[in-house]
C-alpha cells in the first residue's frame, strides 16, 4: 500500500515537475512550486533515476496527519513543518523508515512555507499527460485533479526486493544519508540575498524582457533598486508584489501573449506579479523580466509580508547558474549512492 490521509492540512496536493509541452494547447505546467526541495527530497528518499518525475506530496503553511499503511522510506525537505512519528520528532533532509500504522504529523511551518514529502519508489497516481502532477483549476492530474482529502489512500510505486535491500542498510544508518544542519547550501537552492542595513531579502535574479521597452528607464531602475512585500494574494499562480510602482511608457496593456513560470508582469497599477507552477498559458500585461528557474523555489518559501529584490542577469549567466545548481544536486546524488544506496 503507501498511506492514508488522517487530516490533509491547509493545501495538500500529489506533485511532480509539472506538465510539459501543452501550453499551447492551455493546459498550464502545474508541479511542485520548490522543485529543488522537491529533487532533494526525491534524492534523500532513494529516488535517483526519476528526481523530477516521482511524485510527491506537497503540503503549504499546514501539514496535516498521515497513516502509513505499509513499510516505507521517507524524506521531508523545504519548509520545516515540525514534523513527528508517532509522537517524536524525526528530521528533515534525512531517510526516515517508518513502519505500517506509524503515523507522521505536521504543524504549522515555523520557516518556509512548502513542504515536500517524498517516498521511496514515488506516489502511485495516474499519470495523465506526461506527469502525475495536480492541476487544480483544470481537475486533472493527482489524485482526481483535486487537493487531498481526509480518508483519502495512496500507493507507493516501489519494488519490495529493491526496497527491502535498501531499507536493511539505511537502518540505523539514516544519519550516513542525512544533510547537517550545516550544510544550509545543500538543503535550500543557491538564491542570494540582497541586504538593507540589517534587513535581509531574497535576491531574485532576473533576465530582462521580453516587453523592457513597455517601461521608462525609470521603471528599469526601479524594479532592481527598490524592495517589494508580498502580499496577501499570493497561490500557486503568482506572488503579487507591494512596493513602488514602476513606471511604463504607455500603460501595462499589451497583445496577450505567452506566459512562462518565473515571469514578472507589471498590472496596471505598476506593481510586479511573479508567475509561478500554476500560471497562465497566456497573459495581456507587459514583462519586464523572468525570474530565472534557479531562484523560483526561494520565492515559493517566503510568507505573504516578506521582501525581496530583483536584480538583472543575462541569458548566458543564467545558464551558468542553473548548471551549477543541477550539478550540485548531481554531486548529492552521487554522495548518497556511495553512502547507502548503492
Amino acid at each position: 500500500m503507501g498511506l492514508e490521509i488522517l487530516r490533509p492540512g491547509a493545501l495538500s496536493t500529489v506533485q511532480d515537475k509539472g506538465r510539459r509541452g501543452f501550453l499551447s494547447q492551455g493546459f498550464q505546467e502545474s508541479g511542485a512550486c520548490d522543485k529543488y526541495s522537491m529533487k532533494l527530497a526525491n534524492l534523500l528518499a532513494g529516488n535517483f533515476e526519476e528526481p523530477e518525475t516521482s511524485a510527491v506530496l506537497e503540503f503549504t503553511l499546514k501539514g496535516g496527519e498521515i497513516r502509513f499503511t505499509s513499510d516505507e522510506i521517507i524524506a521531508l525537505a523545504g519548509g520545516d513543518m515540525k514534523p513527528c512519528v508517532n509522537g517524536t520528532p524525526v528530521p528533515m533532509f534525512s531517510p526516515v523508515l517508518v513502519r505500517t500504522g506509524d503515523i507522521l504529523t505536521m504543524d504549522f511551518a515555523v520557516s518556509g512555507l512548502r513542504t515536500y514529502l517524498a517516498v521511496y519508489g514515488g506516489i502511485q497516481v495516474p499519470v495523465v499527460m506526461g506527469s502525475r502532477s495536480t492541476n487544480l483549476k483544470c481537475r486533472m492530474g493527482g489524485l482526481e485533479g483535486r487537493a487531498l482529502l481526509e480518508g483519502d489512500r495512496l500507493e507507493s510505486e516501489k519494488s519490495r526486493g529493491k526496497f527491502k535491500k535498501i531499507r536493511k542498510k539505511l537502518k540505523r544508518n539514516e544519519k550516513l544519508a542525512a544533510l547537517g544542519e550545516e550544510e544550509t547550501w545543500l538543503r535550500r537552492s543557491s538564491t542570494p540575498y540582497r541586504f538593507y542595513g540589517n534587513d535581509r531579502m531574497v535576491l531574485l535574479r532576473a533576465v530582462a524582457g521580453p516587453q523592457e521597452d513597455a517601461f521608462t528607464k525609470l521603471g528599469l531602475n526601479t524594479l532592481v533598486r527598490s524592495s517589494f512585500r508580498l502580499s496577501r494574494d499570493c497561490d500557486r499562480m503568482a506572488c503579487r508584489l507591494e512596493g513602488e510602482a514602476i513606471e511604463m511608457k504607455k500603460g501595462a496593456d499589451i497583445i496577450s501573449d505567452g506566459i512562462a513560470e518565473g515571469s514578472v508582469q507589471i498590472s496596471s497599477s505598476g506593481l510586479p506579479m511573479v508567475m509561478m507552477a500554476d500560471h497562465q498559458t497566456t497573459g495581456g500585461y507587459a514583462k519586464i523580466a523572468t525570474v530565472i528557474s534557479t531562484d523560483i523555489p526561494a520565492l515559493a518559501q517566503l510568507k505573504p509580508g516578506e521582501s525581496v529584490a530583483f536584480q538583472y542577469v543575462t541569458p548566458g549567466e543564467a545558464v551558468v547558474i542553473c548548471r551549477r545548481e543541477n550539478e550540485k544536486l548531481n554531486q548529492l546524488k552521487e554522495r548518497l549512492m556511495n553512502a547507502v544506496y548503492r
